[in-house]
């Protein structure tokens, strides 16, 4: 999946699989996740939301089921 490095003091970066409907999130923190079921509006929201960790948390985490991929190195 091709990450799209993002403005944010939570996320570092942002894929999205539209045929499978899975986003992968990069965290600050190294640990990357990736969301299950995600349709392409909420995807397209968070690109365009001013503050993606607020979005992030209203709208992504504990709305969709998600399982964690082994931490990445930036």
């Amino acid at each position: 999946m091709k990450l799209k490095v993002v403005e944010s003091s939570m996320i570092h970066a942002v894929g999205y699989n539209s045929k499978t409907r899975e986003l992968e999130v990069v965290f600050n923190s190294g640990k990357v996740y990736v969301y299950e079921g995600v349709p392409p509006k909420i995807h397209r929201d968070l690109m365009a939301a001013g503050s993606k960790g607020q979005f992030m948390r209203a709208e992504i985490i504990d709305c969709y089921p998600c399982y964690e991929l082994r931490s990445r190195r930036r």
